[in-house]
């Protein structure tokens, strides 16, 4: 007898027979006994059939399905289009298959079980995940003993498999332990899985509204609508939970909320049952960052449906590896004489080999993470060839394909936060300069004094804030954090420019030390620096957040600072060319914030030195 999978056999029962019309007379059965297991493995629960005897009938065969999620297919294939099926991978198209790629797609290790068993034993077996069962129609026969059909996702329909022996009603009371059984309304003999979505499923289908429009919603109120949104996957995951409870008692809210946290690690729940928001307040769990960043990132327009989104990504597949044939294809004569494409190459190789290597998703040698953060900084060369690789880079990749876990996703979702990084990586770097003296003037206002200090010490160009604005603090946070900054920071919420606030709320948090302690320029380098990985994002977030409700209830706001963080205010104070202080409480705002409306601290020449020892002492090389 074939040993079972791995995993806890949590039901299994021998004498379950297929009736296969093999025989020379099409109304004759060849009885097919064998054992049906049920089994939980680690992250997952299969279903799993083989028959007793390895020496049976093999008219018929297993093709593993297109779709990685999927198992089997019950199909009479030609065992030789089955077997080139199974070596391709699933999620490329066939005309890409001389390119060299990698998946992080979940590995279809029980199609793997299932055409190893059907070469190996018998072609009849077969092994499905309980997330791809559709519906079970269960019937008895004039002799007594009963038989159940499986029917998969996309309409499989397994062989019936015949109880002979009885205690089918014990599978069925397994499988409710681990799917929602309900009686169909047209066939009482068809039992329904009720569906119970997917995370990522979920909150894909919750952005499909009809006609009334998603979009103008969210323009019309960003924070309620976003929100909102997140408020109805937290309450589906709740309701799915409540109602998986068999018994007519309610489970007390915080029993729920434990049982929920321990599931989503990472996520709180509001208990109170009045209407209002379920608000996320620790960051999206992984499966809903998947797909929330590809609507945060512009890669899913906010008002598309779920069928124009598979359509993009197809479309956007093809494109991606159109590219990425482009500097596949170079021969290395031809490279050779392309000093710019060599050059990119080098310095790409050099970063990916030391680009969060402490990561378990890229850490070890061969690791196929960072064969896909190589490949897909190469494709964005052909992508943007003038711009091409410039350091920092690659940490901007590196959350967005961890998360993704997808090569031609991550590579939009890239090209996307590339879109708003570009100036920072330009050759004139004009996206630094402008967010420098931004910056300056949101400073000046909260806290002139300190202002005056830091350019006491020649520190008022503030570059010791360069690689904070370069690679949006992706040095200064623990890599979790990071998916958790740059989720709020795209979501434009609660103003637009907030991790300039954010850089604020820092330096606001260290200023006391700086100016106590008397530090010069290099002090204040040093100090700065070694801020790295010991910020606390959650006191921080909080503080950049208060920082921006003090300047909306500002009752007369410069207007500089109301265009850099694009707050609509009908009392707006004209900047002052006189190059005198005013404070806050002359304009109305509270007394803690004060302003300076003089010319800006960063002028347009003179910076080319300073800009060069900042670079040097906050090199992105890490040591």
């Amino acid at each position: 007898m074939a040993a079972p999978p791995s995993g806890k056999v949590v039901y299994e029962q021998e004498g379950v027979f297929i009736h296969s019309s093999c025989g020379k007379n099409d109304d004759q059965d060849n009885l097919i006994a064998g054992i049906l297991r049920v089994i939980e493995k680690e992250n997952e629960v299969v279903v799993d059939w083989r028959p007793l005897d390895e020496t049976l009938d093999t008219s018929n065969i297993l093709c593993a399905g297109k779709d990685s999620s999927s198992v089997v297919e019950w199909t009479q294939t030609p065992k030789e289009k089955c077997s080139r099926g199974a070596d391709r991978p699933s999620s490329y198209e066939a005309e890409w298959d001389m390119v060299t790629t990698v998946s992080f797609k979940k590995k279809p290790h029980s199609n793997g079980d299932a055409t190893t068993h059907a070469n190996r034993e018998s072609k009849w077996s077969f092994l499905f995940s309980l997330t791809d069962l559709k519906s079970i129609k269960q019937n008895k026969e004039g002799m007594g003993w009963s038989y159940l059909v499986f029917c998969l996702k996309d309409d499989v329909k397994l062989p019936a498999l015949h109880f002979h022996h009885g205690d089918s009603k014990s599978l069925i009371k397994c499988l409710e332990k681990h799917v929602a059984l309900n009686e169909s309304p047209h066939d009482e003999r068809v039992l329904l899985v009720k569906t119970q979505k997917s995370l990522s499923q979920s909150f894909e289908n919750l952005f499909d509204e009809p006609s009334y429009g998603l979009l103008q919603k969210w323009k019309k109120d960003p924070y309620i609508v976003t929100m909102g949104k997140f408020s109805k996957v937290t309450n589906y995951i709740v309701g799915t939970l409540r109602s998986s409870d068999q018994s007519n008692q309610r489970r007390p809210p915080s029993e729920m909320a434990d049982f929920f946290n321990d599931t989503i690690p990472g996520l709180k729940i509001n208990q109170q049952e009045e209407p209002g928001f379920e608000v996320i307040t620790r960051g999206l769990c992984h499966t809903l960052r998947k797909e929330a960043w590809k609507f945060l990132l512009g890669y899913f327009p906010w008002n598309s449906t779920k069928e124009e989104r598979a359509n993009l990504q197809k479309r956007k597949t093809d494109e991606y590896f159109r590219m990425k044939l482009q500097w596949k294809s170079v021969s290395e004569e031809q490279e050779k004489r392309n000093s710019r494409l060599r050059d990119y190459r080098s310095l790409i190789e050099k970063d990916v080999n030391r680009t969060d290597r402490t990561n378990k998703f890229y850490e070890g040698e061969d690791n196929p993470g960072l064969i896909l953060l190589h490949d897909i900084l190469m494709t964005y060369c052909m992508y943007d060839f003038d711009l091409g690789y410039v350091q920092g880079m690659s940490d901007l990749l590196s959350p967005v394909l961890y998360v993704m876990e997808n090569e031609v996703d991550a590579f939009w979702c890239f090209v996307s936060y590339m879109d708003q990084m570009h100036q920072n990586f330009e050759e004139q770097m004009q996206g630094m300069k402008t967010q420098l003296i931004q910056l300056s003037h949101l400073l000046r206002l909260l806290d002139s004094g300190f202002c005056s200090y830091l350019e006491s010490q020649d520190s008022g160009y503030l570059y010791f804030c360069f690689r904070w604005l370069l690679i949006r603090f992706k040095r200064e946070f623990s890599f979790q954090d990071i998916l958790r900054l740059w989720e709020v920071m795209w979501t434009e919420l609660p103003c637009q420019n907030f991790h300039l606030l954010l850089c604020c709320a820092i330096l606001e948090s260290e200023k006391q030390q700086i100016m106590d302690k008397h530090y010069g320029f290099n002090e204040i380098l040093k100090h700065i620096n070694e801020l790295s990985m010991k910020i606390d994002v959650e006191y921080i977030l909080c503080k950049a957040e208060a920082i921006s409700m003090q300047m909306m209830n500002c009752k007369e706001l410069p207007q500089t600072v109301s265009e850099i963080l694009g707050i609509e205010n009908s009392s707006v104070t004209p900047d002052s060319d006189t190059g005198e202080d005013e404070s806050g409480a002359e304009l109305g705002c509270p007394t803690s914030l004060y302003q300076s409306i003089s010319t800006p601290v960063i002028a347009a020449n003179g910076t080319r030195d300073g800009a060069q020892q900042a670079a040097e002492t906050q090199s992105l090389t890490p040591a």
